[in-house]
């Protein structure tokens, strides 16, 4: 024992000593004795398995089930007898069913005062959001009755508030206001929005129905909080007209514009009893949200604030007659439930693939937003939400309001999350909403009458602030600057142009990034770590040691043929300018390039194709090619293309430990 103690200090002295003496923490890896004592004695070596070959029908069968039923839908039906199978249908279809079996007094009393905390928000809200559209408010307050009711029976989210919203209502009111005057032709305006909500509805179905939720996911996440921010920026310009009391505005909606008409308008079109007014109560409303943030059991004075402004302000118009001294008021309303407007959708004519394409448009945007409130408060409830079904609810109730005189409605951030404060428990907080909307058209909308503008545009400007994100944005910015892009991209295009554009220029730098992403993908040299048998990128761990004589590689992305190129050439620049260091500090030359595989989850024809050419390339320079820990469809199509062959089975191995535990050996023995 004490010999070989003896026999490892002094190893242990000279390896240091060689280490001191040339700077170089290759020699900690592997020595000329380490690697002899490695074959000797190392472990038995792994053989990469070849997968069990599929037929190209259950190939097929796989890529569906993976891309369109990777939550395995169908998985509640299994060995279920016929009449189960159609209850599990209708509860699929109608949630409701599901769990209204189980529904008792106690989760009703929370729904009950949720449902009317939110209806107590959401009426002042419509109405204003209906001027956004270009709609009259009744409009509004219709599409906050019967959308409701079905989502009530066919959605899965406890917590979503459906209803119109600011971004949509602005989206929807430009893109129509681009193709029909409203105050010109106010008849065929109605009927093409009636239109686009019944194509924004048929887009949304028939994207859940066959399971294409993942195409929203093309729109960054960067991107909708730039677009989101923006589109608040411009509904609050808007909202200056009402605020200042101004007869003459822009119908346009970039900043550049609508500041131009704002000051063009002071001279002689401002109101001091509006403006007096309206700032009155925005500031009113603004401290309510102050305090129902610091105090979250106070979330009730935020969302009662916006009623309270309504019933004083309008009161206040009544016993004053402030509108026969310049302020503008609401006027009439008409009370009475949602007419049907079958008979009012396009469904021929010039104006049905105007509707088609701006109905695919807020349809998608609608889309959008209710999936991510409702994933986002389904993860604060722990439970799970499925895309596509909702999809499929937010759909027919857009098809099924665009027949009832409802523009498009989706799930509001702002009432959803005063919902979920308030202690909803289900969807019927939805209903209790809905019917106290039906009680305002049918008793109370003749007591809009006297409402000033104003107070409308202070609570339009109220609920759209909190979509200015200034946290996400420097989180954005921290974390990746090329989303700040994207997330400023989209921003200044919906302030500056309009809100078209800049959801135009959110999907294109979308885009841009995923094809950076493809077509450009990171490679690294790894080197491994002291003491350890993991290796690792050597710039992100600098102690990280590179192996005498092998360099290797990793590739961090899928080969295809839009990156192909890129990787064989970038691989090949790594092996240049490792070989320009080893030649400047005499050291020995690469003879083994092993292309750690693990991040390539795929490869086809272009990559096999460079792939060969690397190999040949490598040929040329008298250095092997080895391959680490491909994947099995790697592993696969490399067999199918015979790649295995040329390159030698003996070349791919397990794992990047393998690889160099074979190759050392064989590189030390070579002269």
């Amino acid at each position: 024992m004490t010999t070989c103690s003896n026999h490892v200090h002094v190893g242990y002295i000279m390896s240091k000593r060689v280490t001191d003496e040339l700077g170089n923490m290759e020699m900690d890896v592997i020595s000329v004795s380490s690697s002899r004592r490695s074959s000797e004695n190392s472990t038995y070596v792994h053989k990469v398995g070849k997968p069990p070959k599929k037929t190209l029908l259950k190939e097929i069968g796989c890529i569906v089930k993976e891309t369109f039923f990777s939550d395995d839908p169908l998985r509640n039906f299994k060995d279920q007898p016929r009449s189960r199978k159609f209850v599990l249908g209708l509860q699929a279809v109608f949630p409701i069913l599901e769990w209204g079996r189980h529904y008792s007094l106690s989760k009703f009393k929370g729904d009950f005062i949720a449902g009317l905390t939110i209806a107590s928000l959401c009426i002042p809200q419509d109405i204003g959001y209906a001027k956004l559209a270009y709609l009259p408010p009744q409009y509004g307050l219709y599409s906050s009755f019967i959308p409701p009711l079905i989502y009530a029976f066919m959605g899965s989210s406890r917590d979503i508030a459906i209803g119109p919203v600011a971004v949509v209502s602005l989206l929807l009111g430009t893109l129509l206001h681009n193709e029909i005057d409203p105050s010109k032709n106010p008849v065929d305006y109605r009927r093409l929005a009636f239109t686009a909500t019944f194509f924004a509805g048929v887009t949304q179905a028939t994207i859940g129905f066959f399971r294409l939720g993942f195409l929203i996911d093309f729109l960054s996440h960067a991107a909708i909080v730039g677009f989101m921010a923006g589109a608040a920026v411009t509904v609050s310009l808007q909202q200056l007209k009402g605020l200042l009391g101004i007869k003459i505005f822009t119908k346009k909606t970039d900043i550049v514009s609508v500041m131009r008409s704002v000051f063009y308008a002071a001279h002689h079109g401002w109101n001091w009893q509006t403006i007096l007014i309206g700032l009155s109560f925005l500031a009113f409303i603004l401290v309510a949200k102050y305090i129902g943030k610091k105090k979250k059991k106070l979330f009730w004075v935020p969302a009662i604030a916006p009623m309270i402004s309504i019933v004083l302000s309008t009161f206040f118009m009544y016993i004053t007659r402030a509108d026969k001294h310049g302020v503008q008021i609401v006027k009439h309303i008409r009370s009475g439930i949602n007419p049907p407007s079958v008979d009012e959708i396009f469904f021929s004519g010039e104006y049905l693939a105007k509707g088609l394409r701006i109905g695919v448009l807020a349809g998608m945007m609608a889309l959008t937003e209710a999936v991510a409130i409702g994933r986002t408060f389904a993860s604060m409830k722990d439970y799970q939400l499925d895309g596509n079904k909702e999809m499929v609810a937010l759909g027919t109730m857009n098809i099924v309001g665009s027949m009832t005189s409802c523009y498009v409605a989706t799930g509001g951030f702002s009432r959803s999350a005063v919902n979920y404060m308030a202690g909803c428990h289900t969807t019927v907080s939805n209903i209790v909403m809905s019917g106290v909307v039906l009680l305002t058209l049918e008793l109370i909308t003749p007591l809009f009458k006297y409402t000033p503008n104003a107070i409308l545009a202070s609570i339009v400007i109220s609920a759209v602030i909190s979509l200015i994100d200034i946290e996400a944005m420097t989180l954005i910015w921290k974390i990746d600057k090329f989303d700040f892009v994207a997330c400023m991209g989209a921003f200044f295009g919906v302030v500056f142009s309009s809100v078209e554009i800049g959801l135009l220029i959110a999907v294109l730098i979308s885009f841009v990034k995923i094809l950076f992403q493809v077509t450009r993908p990171r490679t690294s040299v790894l080197g491994k770590l002291p003491r350890t048998t993991v290796y690792r990128n050597i710039r992100i761990y600098p102690d990280a040691a590179k192996v005498p004589g092998i360099l290797i590689v990793r590739v961090d992305s899928a080969i295809y043929f839009s990156n192909s190129n890129y990787i064989k050439e970038r691989i090949l620049r790594r092996l240049m300018d490792e070989e320009e260091k080893l030649k400047e500090n005499s050291q020995p030359r690469i003879q083994y390039l092993v292309v750690e595989m693990s991040p390539v989850t795929d490869i086809d024809t272009s990559g096999i194709h460079a792939m060969e050419e690397l190999l040949r390339s490598l040929e040329k320079r008298d250095v092997k090619l080895v391959l680490a820990n491909p994947a099995p469809v790697v592993v696969d199509k490399l067999h199918a293309s015979k790649f295995h062959e040329m390159i030698g089975e003996d070349k791919i191995f397990l794992t990047v430990e393998d690889a160099v535990k074979t190759c050392a050996p064989k590189m030390d023995l070579e002269p």
